[in-house]
């Protein structure tokens, strides 16, 4: 079999299936695993981000896991420079980088040119003021004020990333989408093949995941990053399920609910990564189910034989 000399990535929503396949093409293409979760780059991030142990990664080798303490800000500018500099060295040893993940922006900054508006500690100091003396509110409704395309696609609860919108939107005088890039050819010709399943299918795979996290001890996983930061870190503690659960420690509401809450985010996560995804018109879509779709995907990247 022919080998190739660009890379592969395997996108799609989360529960899809994504980390079987890209196992299963990178033994076929003798390749190495880049992540592309920007949870999974936490270290003691395991269960509540799906990651595989290393006991099941095959002696396959994988980049851009367990790189960031929980107190550690995960940034798509950091990911972006660091993860560029893994592909273009897999690539200069003739190895076939496997990008896989479903952290859109993350997705978009390794696969396009994407050039990053400047930065002012001053404003974003003023916008960070506003988020922690009024909260994520306020801080939703100054965005919508002033760009409510951003407003309508920046998840409400997503502080952080509410903050940068803000701050670039002053800066640049211009809606946070036009400092985005716009797709073209991918970077270093990157074959996108996509992963997804019926609405129902997928809903039901959510439940099941979120429901063997806590059996398999998302809660304990929370208890011991406690002491390493987790309340203090500004993008680890906010992910899906370990936000439900440290709410549910303090006391907010049941761990129980913290369950249900946490595959209701994952859901509504799950949704907006399939509306971003499906406008992305180099994605090949493929579907999980398929008994030779390892086949296909290495038929896309022109690697049939």
């Amino acid at each position: 079999m022919g080998r190739v000399s660009k890379p592969i990535a395997v996108i799609g929503p989360t529960a899809t299936g994504k980390s079987d396949l890209a196992l299963d093409v990178a033994e076929r293409v003798g390749g190495q695993i880049v992540n592309i979760d920007a949870q999974q780059m936490y270290r003691g991030m395991d269960v509540g981000t799906a990651k595989l142990p290393v006991s099941e990664r095959r002696g396959i080798t994988h980049h851009m896991i367990d790189v960031l303490d929980v107190t550690d800000v995960a940034t798509v500018a950091n990911y972006q420079h660091d993860a560029g500099q893994i592909v273009d060295d897999l690539l200069s040893r003739s190895i076939v980088p496997v990008i896989v993940g479903g952290s859109m922006m993350y997705i978009q900054s390794l696969l396009d040119h994407w050039t990053f508006p400047a930065t002012d500690p001053v404003v974003r100091a003023k916008w960070e003021a506003l988020l922690e003396a009024e909260g994520l509110g306020a801080v939703h409704q100054a965005l919508r004020s002033v760009d409510p395309v951003a407003a309508d696609t920046i998840l409400p609860t997503d502080g952080r990333r509410m903050v940068r919108a803000l701050e670039v939107v002053e800066i640049t005088g211009r809606p946070f989408a036009a400092s985005q890039p716009t797709r073209g050819d991918s970077r270093w010709g990157t074959t996108i093949i996509g992963l997804d399943r019926e609405t129902d299918e997928l809903d039901d795979r959510i439940l099941r995941r979120t429901a063997l996290m806590f059996e398999q001890g998302l809660v304990e996983e929370v208890e011991k990053l406690i002491p390493l930061g987790l309340r203090e870190g500004q993008t680890a503690r906010r992910a899906i399920g370990y936000a439900q659960v440290l709410a549910a420690l303090d006391g907010e509401y049941p761990m129980a609910e913290a369950q249900e809450i946490t595959a209701q985010g994952t859901r509504r996560y799950v949704r907006r990564q399939r509306s971003w995804f499906r406008r992305d018109t180099r994605v090949t879509w493929l579907n999980p189910a398929d008994s030779d779709v390892v086949g296909r995907a290495v038929q896309v990247a022109g690697i049939a034989g």
